[in-house]
């Protein structure tokens, strides 16, 4: 039996559906069973409770062969990252209680740095708070999701993908989710090890090569368009995010910018993707046209 928090997510669904199907036992915490029925319609044992209740986790726990924890993403967080510092908190006192043994927790590309990221600062706390743990730990530094540019799908219509890269031929690590997915199945199911490991996931890869494979699938000429700096603030608030509140995920694609997520840190492993951008984005059209 495996844990996997975030089931209902792209990650954590993509894990469970990788372990179901080597046969695994699956288990999810859920704070909706509506939302998780499909899981349990396909053999998920479900636990009520979430992120904010360490006696949930804990009863989660239980029993397992390992599990998955991750952070739910949080797009603009509070400048202390309370959010991301309470969750951790209930995953420390949890695994202190039950000690599975062996834990993945999904990170980021550029976490073993403390400062300076953005909203991937709340994935640098998850690595310290985890750290001190006695227990055999992998943290998967995933690279930039190839899922965030399917916006694309619909504003590249007109031949222009904009992109907070810059430049757009520079190459950072992207990887699709159901990479993700499988890599952390692997690391549940496969050989056991002691102390901490980091993997490094995903494949570098330019703005300019995502939107060469978004019009193939588009069946268009399109092309990437680095939105001017200035402009970041306005652009992120057209995508959802609150006025005055866009700091924290610009302050992410600065560090992108900057190199700090590439792959090729020090003492890391590293695992490449095998799912090409142009995969997705055709899955997800596929998708709406069904």
């Amino acid at each position: 039996m495996f844990l996997v928090m975030g089931t209902t997510g792209q990650v954590g669904g993509a894990t469970a559906r990788h372990l179901l199907a080597q046969g695994k036992k699956v288990r999810a915490l859920v704070r909706d069973r509506a939302k998780a029925a499909s899981w349990a319609a396909q053999g998920v044992e479900l636990v009520d409770g979430d992120w904010s209740d360490t006696d949930a986790i804990a009863r989660a726990l239980d029993g397992v062969d390992g599990a998955f924890v991750m952070l739910p993403a949080v797009w603009t967080p509070s400048p202390d990252f309370k959010e991301a510092k309470g969750i951790i908190a209930n995953y420390v006192k949890a695994l202190t209680q039950v000690k599975p043994p062996r834990i993945v927790a999904l990170s980021s590309m550029g976490a073993h740095r403390s400062q300076g990221l953005g909203m991937i600062t709340a994935l640098s706390l998850l690595e310290q708070g985890l750290r001190n743990l006695p227990l055999p730990i992998a943290f998967v530094r995933a690279g930039g999701f190839f899922e965030n540019f399917l916006f694309g799908l619909h504003v590249a219509q007109g031949g222009t993908l904009p992109v907070f890269y810059d430049p757009t031929s520079r190459k950072s690590t992207m990887v699709a989710t159901n990479d993700i997915g499988a890599e952390v199945a692997a690391l549940l199911t496969g050989p056991a090890w002691s102390g901490q490991r980091a993997i490094e996931l995903g494949s570098m890869v330019s703005a300019d090569e995502v939107a060469t494979q978004l019009g193939e699938v588009l069946q268009r000429d399109v092309k990437a368009f680095a939105v001017p700096r200035a402009g970041w603030s306005a652009a992120f608030e057209q995508f959802g995010l609150p006025r005055g509140q866009t700091g924290q995920a610009e302050a992410m694609y600065e560090a992108i910018n900057l190199g700090w997520m590439d792959v090729g840190v020090e003492g890391t492993e590293h695992v490449a993707g095998t799912t090409a951008p142009g995969q997705v984005f055709a899955a997800a059209k596929n998708a709406t046209t069904k």
